[in-house]
């Protein structure tokens, strides 16, 4: 049975390294896409303050799909032209965003978010699978220790799916 971390940090970077040693130990031997986003955004969720939202949306081939997250009900498609998610999507390079009231095209799923950090999930082939998004209800929740720690942790998703 997996135990989550209620361990103290000393700093961001060694909370994120902690995360991602859990993460492998939680998705190891698991393939499933659904089952490891699952697990992935419950952990995430539950493991770092200040966060109202953890989640994947999954490319179909012409948008985004929500997929397995934590938090309220999201916007079920988001296209690649919109929002911080598409912008991810679209050049395949990490967004974060301080303050998504400064962010032009931001998709306000859920009126308490005030910073985000999406990462987009390329497969080996350099094909899109989806992006990790993340929300906090909190201005500039998401500095570069946090793109740094969710680029590894998504890291580790990604190499779960490739067995």
């Amino acid at each position: 049975m997996f135990h989550l971390s209620e361990t103290t940090y000393a700093s961001k970077p060694e909370h994120y390294a902690d995360l991602a040693s859990q993460a492998r130990g939680l998705l190891a031997g698991e393939r499933d896409l659904i089952a490891n986003a699952a697990n992935f955004s419950a952990l995430v969720f539950n493991s770092l303050p200040d966060l109202n939202w953890a989640g994947f949306y999954l490319f179909d081939g012409t948008e985004l799909v929500v997929g397995p997250f934590q938090g309220k009900p999201a916007c079920v498609r988001i296209a690649l032209d919109r929002g911080v998610c598409g912008a991810a999507a679209r050049t395949r390079e990490i967004q974060l965003v301080r303050d998504v009231n400064a962010f032009e095209g931001h998709i306000a799923c859920d009126a308490a978010s005030q910073s985000e950090i999406v990462v987009p999930l390329v497969k080996a082939d350099g094909s899109l699978l989806g992006v990790w998004d993340v929300d906090s209800p909190r201005v500039g929740r998401f500095d570069e220790d946090d793109r740094e720690g969710m680029a590894a942790l998504c890291a580790v998703f990604m190499e779960s799916l490739r067995g």
